[in-house]
């Protein structure tokens, strides 16, 4: 064996964006134990650092040892019991990974089916939960499979409203989009450090309201997982001072989370969300100047997340191959009924720049020309300079 040398991509995909310097810096420092005084330290402020970032100052908050599905199977896992209700909203693939889920963990599953690229419609959610009483209804904000935006706030009312729990996938919407735990009264909100946060894969920041905890205690049976689960996560993760063995918490990684946080803080969190904004912005005009369009509508969009539509006699794996191999530049395939439909193009955290939006439309011109689609690269770029300024 030889030691592996990667290649440097510019990531744009659907996730993982671009990691910062900085970040990939803090992975490289000392490993020190888990239990150390000096870690403990550090993981009390990573904890503030969440409850700030999700506006969750009345929520636990912890950063579980794994991407963001663990934050997905944590909160379905350790709220759902054998035999309870459980209404999901799918209106794209993660969607569906939670009601594969929420069966798994024996829950009656109740779905509420959308196409593809569209939010999720709060009525029918509602008229869903007014079946029968309720355990928990599931719900993605930020649906990376399409790039469409559902209304957390309303959706979360309408939980409250018929007292089920509310579980919040933000994986591809948190430092990207508003996130507010609070205002929403969300229960279980989680997460992922692989896309607005622009650490690496590998964490899942999830937050737990005092009636999700009260729930998982006061459970009948075991949780169905014992890595995740609650009650035994928090004795590690719960008070300084306090803490017994539970894993070997991934120590760098959790270096790389905390300069991340770092990292935003720094710069605002409005100010990220705005300069998401901006970059989305002047991508779609880019795009529309090329002679495409996107999927998903104006209001419904995420600007960290767009999905174009792939032109009549276009190969979209060919277009996706030309800018790898020619830019080095990563964009993602659709997923299910869109795949071969669509590009996934993602604006996230470090790859939510200016230089990230010319160069993205420089290659994508240059790969749909190659192919006989012609797309004026200058009126693209003229056009996403408008918005840039």
């Amino acid at each position: 064996m030889q030691s592996f040398q990667p290649p440097r991509r510019i990531l744009m995909g659907p996730g993982p964006s671009d990691v910062s310097p900085r970040v990939l810096s803090a992975l490289a420092r000392p490993t020190i134990g888990h239990l150390d005084p000096q870690f403990q330290a550090l993981m009390e402020e990573i904890k503030a650092a969440l409850q700030r970032l999700f506006n969750a100052p009345d929520h636990a908050c912890v950063p579980l040892p794994a991407p963001g599905t663990a934050g997905m199977e944590a909160a379905i896992m350790n709220l759902l019991e054998p035999g309870d209700r459980c209404v999901v909203a799918i209106n794209g693939a993660f969607g569906g990974r939670m009601a594969d889920m929420a069966g798994r963990a024996g829950a009656t599953v109740v779905t509420v089916d959308h196409d593809w690229g569209l939010p999720v419609d709060v009525a029918r959610v509602e008229a869903a939960l007014s079946g029968a009483p309720t355990k928990v209804l599931a719900f993605v904000h930020a649906e990376t499979s399409t790039g469409a935006r559902s209304d957390a706030a309303s959706l979360c009312a309408v939980a409250r409203k018929h007292g089920a729990l509310s579980v919040v996938d933000c994986v591809t919407s948190l430092g990207g989009i508003v996130v507010d735990v609070a205002a929403w009264d969300a229960d279980v909100v989680y997460s992922g450090t692989q896309k607005c946060l622009s650490a690496p894969p590998g964490l899942s920041p999830i937050a737990l309201s005092k009636r999700a905890q009260a729930a998982i205690s006061g459970r009948k049976e075991k949780v169905r997982n014992w890595l995740l689960d609650f009650n035994l996560l928090m004795s590690y993760w719960g008070g300084e001072g306090g803490r017994t063995y539970h894993h070997t918490a991934p120590i760098n990684a959790l270096y790389g989370l905390h300069e991340a946080l770092v990292a935003i803080f720094e710069e605002g969190q409005q100010a990220a969300i705005v300069r998401h904004a901006r970059t989305h912005e002047a991508l779609v005009a880019g795009i529309e100047a090329a002679g495409l369009s996107m999927l998903v509508a104006e209001k419904d969009r995420l600007p960290q997340l767009n999905t174009v539509r792939v032109p009549d006699g276009v190969d979209e794996a060919a277009v996706r191959t030309h800018v790898l191999k020619h830019w080095d530049l990563e964009i993602g395939a659709g997923l299910g009924p869109l795949k071969g439909q669509v590009w996934r193009i993602g604006l996230m955290g470090a790859s939510a720049t200016a230089w990230h939006v010319r160069l993205c439309l420089t290659a994508l011109c240059e790969a749909l020309n190659a192919q006989g689609f012609k797309a004026d690269a200058q009126a693209a770029l003229a056009a996403a300079d408008g918005k840039l300024g």
